[in-house]
């Protein structure tokens, strides 16, 4: 499985490129085909990023919601 690091992550954001991707637990999930993320962000959280602590901490939803997105790797 590919590694990437914060600032490769942090390139996409869904401004600079057409990816869209965040980290979560560690994986690194392609969120792009969801139309919840299209602008780079969802309600307060911002693609490019790992959102584990706000997710945990604050999310309305389970950790299952990225079940349906494709892992692309890991965030070291």
């Amino acid at each position: 499985m590919p590694v990437y690091s914060r600032t490769q992550l942090a390139l996409r954001n869904g401004q600079d490129r057409d990816e869209v991707w965040v980290a979560y637990q560690g994986l690194i999930y392609d969120v792009s085909r969801s139309r919840l993320w299209k602008r780079g962000n969802h309600y307060e959280h911002w693609a490019g990023q790992d959102l584990t602590k706000e997710l945990d901490h604050d999310a309305p939803h389970t950790p299952h919601v990225f079940d349906k997105f494709t892992i692309i790797g890991r965030l070291v």
